[in-house]
């Protein structure tokens, strides 16, 4: 007779936000072990592993979830390998411009032997859209094989630092695209897809808080790695820095590896399961995606232009300048957490609100009015606190997509198809989308700079040349909260 277990059935419903209903499976001490009835999807192997915990296995303890040691260090490494990863990838988000810091683009098109080469803003667009847009396909292979998903970071990372000694040697562009852009980006996906199908494991009230202190590593990483950059590479020049930061790199991330592990004990099972993705269809979804990706197309612009802004029209130096973005970065980690706690307590419109109201409200007013650099500084802080923490309402938003399927069918098939839908899934292709956003989002500032228009024929910045980007950057702030509106009006009820 097998003895009680320490995890009950009422940590799966907890796990999964949905009780559990009643069917003829049941354990030795009568708690039902379906999964069928979970109103917060999970992959198979991992429904599957709980299940064979509560039926059989005798005293087995599962670390808790929101507390306890494991949780909090799994968080912390998982904080800074995306303060790593992205960080260090945040330096390619301004790639096409020269103004960032004076890092790789302005560094190969004044030095030898790129200079003069054409492609090299190529590099940066490689890097981010390959890294944006590979997270959902890195998601599925590591769902579809989750034992090799626990040496995902540690492959991931390796091929990151072989791939960064690999620029160091190169000699044309395209082994740059190659090396620096592609290899790069695929490695990080793999080192950094595993902290968040963990994530989901190891914290369940604190959801939204968890995803926040991670997310907001990218912040972190995006003011500090480039300062340490810029130094490399004033004083070492390319090929050395790129191999200092590739060692530096390996050191500082391989004991944090050891912390990246999952929750939930892996399934025995060496076969791929079919995975689903019907959530593609689902209408909620599709709402939240376009808000999402409509947010997105205008949300990298500040970065990428008020540091040419500060210098052409207020007169700003070097690091005035570049200390636009650095106050962007900073403020983005308070708001991503803050953000991420409020969705914990509150629901999704009061924080897509929050978000949507101080973004639209900074760039209008402080933006629109900065004639000097205290007001154009106080933008860059408030579009930080509130812009930034949109990603941090994502969970919620899959959340909302998954509760929302459930309700509208409580059947034995509506259930399943609503357990079908996998939550990180669903921030993989809201990743993709955000990527997809970035690249797009080049060219049509580029044209809307281009002739410069409304120059001196209005007040402040909106007559600087950058008042029709002020105003479109305005606008994708207002469509990301759409949804809100969308919702009152009864648009995304599925019937």
């Amino acid at each position: 007779m097998a003895t009680t277990t320490v995890l009950e059935l009422s940590e799966l419903s907890e796990r999964y936000n949905a009780p559990v209903r009643t069917t003829s499976k049941t354990s030795h001490a009568g708690y039902n072990t379906s999964p069928i009835g979970s109103g917060y999807a999970t992959p198979p192997p991992q429904i599957e592993a709980a299940t064979i915990v509560l039926t059989g296995q005798p005293e087995f303890s599962l670390p808790p979830t929101d507390r306890g040691k494991s949780a909090w260090m799994f968080l912390v490494a998982s904080f800074l390998i995306e303060a790593v990863v992205w960080g260090n990838e945040s330096i390619f988000r301004c790639f096409r411009f020269p103004f960032s810091f004076g890092l790789f683009q302005d560094y190969y098109q004044t030095h030898e032997p790129f200079a003069g080469s054409s492609g090299i803003a190529t590099i940066g667009t490689c890097a981010i859209g390959v890294s944006y847009m590979g997270f959902p396909i890195v998601v599925l292979l590591q769902r579809l094989y989750p034992r090799a998903t626990r040496y995902g970071p540690i492959a991931g990372l390796l091929v990151m630092s072989l791939s960064l000694v690999a620029s160091s040697f190169a000699t044309t562009v395209p082994q740059l695209i190659v090396t620096q852009g592609i290899f790069y980006a695929i490695a990080a996906c793999t080192c950094y897809c595993p902290c968040m199908l963990y994530l989901d494991e190891w914290f369940v009230s604190r959801r939204g808080l968890a995803f926040g202190i991670v997310w907001s590593g990218t912040g972190t990483g995006g003011f500090l790695i480039p300062l340490l950059l810029e130094f490399l590479l004033g004083k070492y020049g390319f090929r050395t820095a790129l191999r200092i930061w590739a060692v530096t790199l390996l050191i500082v991330t391989m004991p944090l590896i050891y912390f990246v592990r999952p929750r939930l004990p892996i399934s025995s099972s060496t076969h791929a399961k079919p995975y689903k993705l019907t959530f593609l269809l689902d209408k909620t979804f599709l709402f939240y995606q376009f808000a999402s990706m409509a947010e997105s197309i205008g949300f990298f612009l500040p970065a990428v232009y008020l540091p040419t802004y500060a210098r052409s029209f207020l007169g700003a130096g070097h690091f005035l300048a570049a200390l636009t973005v650095m106050l962007i970065n900073v403020s983005a980690v308070i708001g991503m957490i803050v953000m991420g706690s409020l969705t914990d307590k509150f629901r999704i419109s009061t924080c897509l609100m929050i978000s949507t109201f101080g973004a639209t409200l900074a760039t209008f007013l402080l933006w629109g009015l900065a004639s000097n650099l205290a007001t154009l500084y106080a933008f860059c802080i408030l579009y930080g606190l509130f812009a930034s923490s949109y990603v941090s309402i994502w969970p919620a938003m899959t959340r909302d997509i998954i509760s929302s399927a459930l309700s509208v069918d409580e059947s034995a098939a509506g259930e399943n198809r609503a357990a079908s839908y996998d939550p990180i899934m669903i921030l993989g292709v809201m990743t993709a989308g955000r990527g997809l956003s970035n690249v797009v989002s080049g060219p049509l500032s580029e044209a809307l700079i281009k002739n410069l228009s409304w120059k001196d024929e209005a007040a402040s910045a909106w007559g600087s040349g950058y008042g029709p980007l002020i105003v479109f950057t305005g606008v994708t702030a207002v469509l990301g909260g759409a949804t809100v509106v969308c919702k009152r009006l009864g648009w995304m009820d599925r019937y």
